[in-house]
């Protein structure tokens, strides 16, 4: 009978020793070259009748390894079931060179495998104060939003010549010299952009343009500081490449956005699946949309806090030896061993996805924080219906959704990286509840600054 014994050999990192007896797989090794007996297909002989000494010369000493490997496996992991061990990927055999089955002297096998046993920790919250920073919507972002959404939904017309700020402009940049010669090789680029864009005192020289027109221009010049920013990321420079450079542009089309009336038809359009008649209600509306867009820009903030207070501050050790062997068991990009310095490199990173990973396991599983089919389908059908948001919904009639949905849900990946989102959110809802939160009133403007600032800081 197979016997499987258990030894410490390191911090959560422990031996297991199988033996098996001749008793335990011989039976089944000698069925199985029977078997293959009646199977094999071998030239000159009829099927079913090769001798067995031939087919045990020419198969025996494979399937005899085979079954004893197999039978270790198996005794493994019923032991694995049976004592309900919490352990990190699969074991690691051990180098085994006394290992050599010989089918003609069977005989009692042992092998070794290293085992990795995950951490018992706790996650306490419940003494945390988590700055939570609140951005409310002023009347200022509603006018500005509401006047957006006119130009959204507005109706574009093209004037023969610039004649407004409002102009939408068509371009095609290319870099030349002074004179307007271009550059052979330079950049060459596509853009669109309002007459306001351009600065104040710039904005003089495109009134009465045409199609086809051009101008020889500098950034600088043209553009304050952020509109410039705008041309040169679409350009592909920084201030420095741009420094002194001059830009030939030409008018491709001539452009004016008419803005819509604050009117039902307006209404629907911007929210089909509202029922919006005044404009007290539209207003209301365009509020709530934008209180909602920075409430969870807060949420986000604190849930990104939160992330780094569970995984600094959740105390919990590892056998990281162990884990170090089973990366290296890993290949990389090339398909090949990972060598001692590539797993020193990864480790920490590594190490940091499964601490997070076994800290989410841990608060899904004693919170019960599932995602059941029903959230799963529509969270999926209010994906499409953002994605078509702004299109046509047609008669209300959305057998089409249902039917679209029902394909989604038949795609693994995509159910996979829905319910992986879905069930994150959870854990940071739930970290949310566990906090004192520190609410601080600021602007948006303090708000994107300070973000920014933190990102700097972690690159």
């Amino acid at each position: 009978m197979a016997t499987v014994t258990r030894e410490n050999i390191g911090l959560l990192n422990d031996k297991l020793s199988v033996k098996i007896a001749k008793e335990d797989y011989f039976p089944t090794f000698e069925k199985t070259l029977k078997d293959y007996s009646k199977q094999a297909n071998i030239p000159g002989f009829r099927k079913g009748m090769v001798p067995a000494g031939m087919v045990k010369k020419m198969y025996g000493q494979g399937l005899f390894t085979e079954e004893v490997i197999r039978n270790i496996e198996k005794s493994l992991n019923e032991y694995l079931v049976n004592e309900k061990l919490d352990i990190f990927a699969q074991p690691l055999p051990l180098p085994n060179a006394d290992f050599k089955p010989d089918m003609n002297a069977p005989a009692d096998y042992s092998f070794d495998f290293e085992i990795g046993l995950k951490p018992a920790f706790d996650i306490n919250l419940g003494s945390i104060s988590a700055p939570y920073y609140k951005v409310k919507a002023t009347a200022e972002m509603v006018n500005e939003e509401i006047e957006r959404l006119q130009n959204r939904f507005g109706k574009l017309t093209e004037p023969e010549a610039v004649n407004t700020d409002e102009n939408v402009l068509n371009l095609v940049f290319q870099e030349s010299d002074a004179d307007g010669n271009v550059v052979e090789g330079g950049i060459k680029k596509d853009n669109s952009l309002l007459v306001k864009y351009f600065s104040e005192a710039y904005r003089p020289k495109l009134i009465g343009l045409k199609k086809d027109d051009t101008l020889v221009l500098q950034l600088n010049e043209a553009f304050e500081e952020k509109e410039r920013n705008w041309v040169l990321g679409d350009l592909g420079l920084s201030a420095e490449d741009a420094a002194g450079k001059n830009f030939k542009i030409t008018i491709t089309k001539v452009g004016l956005i008419e803005k819509r009336e604050l009117n039902e038809e307006f209404f629907k359009e911007a929210f089909p699946r509202k029922d919006i008649t005044t404009e007290a209600d539209f207003k209301a509306t365009v509020e709530a949309e934008i209180q909602a867009y920075w409430d969870k820009q807060s949420s986000n903030q604190i849930q990104h806090h939160l992330y780094h207070v569970l995984l600094e501050d959740t105390k919990m050790e590892l056998p990281e030896g162990f884990l170090k062997k089973w990366l290296a068991t890993n290949t990389d990009e090339n398909k090949q061993p990972k060598t001692a310095e590539q797993v020193e490199t990864e480790y920490p990173t590594f190490n940091n996805q499964l601490r997070w990973t076994l800290i989410t396991d841990k608060i899904i599983t004693e919170n019960k924080l599932d995602v059941t089919p029903e959230e799963l389908k529509e969270n999926m059908r209010q994906q499409v219906l953002n994605y078509f948001g702004s299109m046509s919904l047609g008669d209300g009639n959305l057998d089409w959704l249902d039917q679209y949905v029902d394909s989604l849900l038949k795609d693994e990946q995509q159910v996979d990286q829905t319910y992986r989102r879905l069930v994150t959110e959870k854990v940071f809802d739930w970290a949310e509840t566990q906090v004192k939160k520190d609410e601080k009133e600021i602007s948006a403007e303090e708000f994107i600054k300070m973000n920014e600032e933190h990102q700097h800081h972690h690159h």
